[in-house]
């Protein structure tokens, strides 16, 4: 990963929690496409993309997270995306939140799909 983007993933309650840190933008959306889909490789739990310590994100990112969605939906698991009010505010101004299964908080997040 970049100076500018850190990720890592843990599992809680069922599901694998991907989380990270600094900015999703063109610079990084590389390495943050690498970095899911090795992770996804992994295992087929459900999946939290967790944004909410991400400072920053463009349409590069925006881009990169419609690929990881699409690669769960094309794995048959179900996810959901969590995120900062910016992040979230950046997802809404493009009409993202219903196809990238935004929720409000992490607890949330996986509660929905633990249920």
């Amino acid at each position: 990963m970049t100076v500018s983007l850190r990720g890592g993933f843990n599992q809680q309650s069922g599901c694998l929690v991907i989380n990270f840190t600094g900015q999703l933008d063109a610079y990084s959306e590389k390495q943050f496409t690498t970095f899911i889909n090795d992770v996804l490789d992994l295992n087929q739990l459900s999946v939290v993309i967790d944004l909410s310590n991400i400072d920053f994100i463009d349409s590069s990112g925006l881009g990169a997270m419609v690929q990881a969605v699409k690669k769960c939906t094309q794995s048959k698991r179900a996810f959901n995306v969590v995120g900062n009010p910016r992040v979230v505010q950046t997802i809404k101004l493009v009409r993202l939140e219903e196809f990238l299964h935004l929720s409000p908080d992490l607890n949330t997040a996986i509660s929905k799909l633990s249920a």
